[in-house]
């Protein structure tokens, strides 16, 4: 039987190091244009790094714990309605079975095969008529540490330039490290998912920079004599 993978934390490690790196990049890259300063790019670009990483943990967590209560709150409210009003949700089924082309004795069939395991017509009901899929509450704590380190590792990247090169060369050196990994990083989420690794890549190193560059703008202008 050919195996799945059952949990996919592509988007979590994605979500946590690209949100790093253009936001630390745009911090130093700010701070680097104001004043010119290598250990206040440092201390300002380790600053962003925590605090990002932490902040970022935090909003994986309660976001994927909010649409996990939201979805409990669905399921309880489904049952409810299964036993007051089951006519009502047994023509629900049939209304969904019935747009994908099912008819006549089979459309029944399929019906009452399903409303025959209240597990199965709690799932079918949401998944099908809610469009809900549900978020193991034991997966939280995993999914907000692995988004936290991912941004760390993130905030790194365009960071270490500036801790072993000269001020000038480390601002050209942190550009190029950040837009190439966010090439890579989007060239293997396409890979893994769907769409066309180069244009996945280059539209990820594109707007990621572009987005860092603001920083880097706004430094010019506040710039410290």
């Amino acid at each position: 039987m050919e195996q799945h993978r059952t949990e996919f934390r592509l988007t979590d490690i994605i979500l946590g190091g690209q949100d790093g790196l253009v936001n630390v990049l745009g911090v130093i890259l700010g701070v680097a244009a104001a004043s010119q300063s290598p250990r206040l790019v440092i201390a300002a670009g380790l600053s962003a790094t925590f605090a990002e990483s932490i902040s970022m943990a935090a909003v994986a967590y309660t976001s994927k714990r909010a649409r996990a209560d939201f979805y409990e709150s669905e399921v309880n409210r489904e049952t409810r309605e299964m036993k007051d009003v089951p006519s009502q949700e047994v023509e629900e089924i049939r209304q969904i079975y019935r747009e994908r082309g099912f008819d006549g004795p089979l459309l029944e069939e399929v019906v009452a095969k399903i409303v025959s395991n209240p597990k199965v017509w709690l799932e079918v009901m949401m998944r099908e008529e809610l469009k809900l899929e549900p978020v193991a509450k034991s997966t939280l704590l995993a999914s907000s540490v692995l988004v936290g380190a991912s941004a760390v590792v993130g905030s790194l990247i365009p960071l270490l330039p500036f801790i072993f090169l000269p001020l000038r060369l480390s601002l050209f050196v942190s550009v190029f490290l950040a837009a190439l990994t966010l090439l890579l990083v989007g060239a293997y989420k396409a890979r893994q998912t769907v769409g066309k690794p180069l244009k996945s890549g280059l539209e990820m190193a594109v707007i990621g920079t572009v987005s860092a560059l603001a920083g880097y703008l706004v430094g010019i202008i506040f710039k410290v004599s």
